[in-house]
Protein backbone atom coordinates (compact mmCIF):
# COMPACT_ATOMS: atom_id res chain seq x y z
CA UNK A 1 0.00 0.00 0.00
CA UNK A 2 1.42 3.64 -0.88
CA UNK A 3 0.81 6.33 1.38
CA UNK A 4 0.13 9.82 0.38
CA UNK A 5 2.04 12.71 1.81
CA UNK A 6 0.80 15.01 3.79
CA UNK A 7 1.24 18.45 3.74
CA UNK A 8 2.73 20.01 6.90
CA UNK A 9 -0.05 22.12 8.17
CA UNK A 10 -2.63 18.84 8.05
CA UNK A 11 -3.69 17.59 10.99
CA UNK A 12 -1.85 14.62 12.17
CA UNK A 13 -3.75 10.91 11.54
CA UNK A 14 -4.38 7.72 13.44
CA UNK A 15 -2.84 4.60 12.84
CA UNK A 16 -5.11 1.96 12.11
CA UNK A 17 -5.18 -0.68 15.56
CA UNK A 18 -4.77 -3.65 13.32
CA UNK A 19 -1.72 -3.31 10.83
CA UNK A 20 -0.07 0.48 11.75
CA UNK A 21 -0.65 1.92 8.10
CA UNK A 22 -2.06 5.47 8.50
CA UNK A 23 -6.42 5.70 8.04
CA UNK A 24 -8.56 8.61 6.75
CA UNK A 25 -9.52 9.82 10.82
CA UNK A 26 -7.56 12.17 12.67
CA UNK A 27 -5.88 10.93 15.95
CA UNK A 28 -8.26 12.87 18.08
CA UNK A 29 -10.57 10.42 17.23
CA UNK A 30 -11.34 8.40 19.86
CA UNK A 31 -11.87 4.41 20.18
CA UNK A 32 -10.73 1.89 17.47
CA UNK A 33 -8.91 3.09 14.18
CA UNK A 34 -8.60 0.89 11.24
CA UNK A 35 -6.98 2.16 7.33
CA UNK A 36 -9.93 1.49 4.70
CA UNK A 37 -8.59 -2.37 3.86
CA UNK A 38 -8.74 -3.45 7.93
CA UNK A 39 -11.94 -1.19 7.83
CA UNK A 40 -13.47 -3.04 4.96
CA UNK A 41 -12.44 -6.52 6.25
CA UNK A 42 -13.81 -6.01 9.32
CA UNK A 43 -16.98 -5.38 8.17
CA UNK A 44 -16.91 -8.98 6.12
CA UNK A 45 -16.07 -10.43 9.22
CA UNK A 46 -18.97 -9.00 10.88
CA UNK A 47 -21.29 -9.94 8.05
CA UNK A 48 -20.34 -13.27 7.98
CA UNK A 49 -20.26 -14.21 11.98
CA UNK A 50 -24.15 -14.10 11.62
Amino acid sequence: MTQTPHSPDSAPVADCVLCGEPTEHPASTRGATYCPVCEWQEAQRSACSG
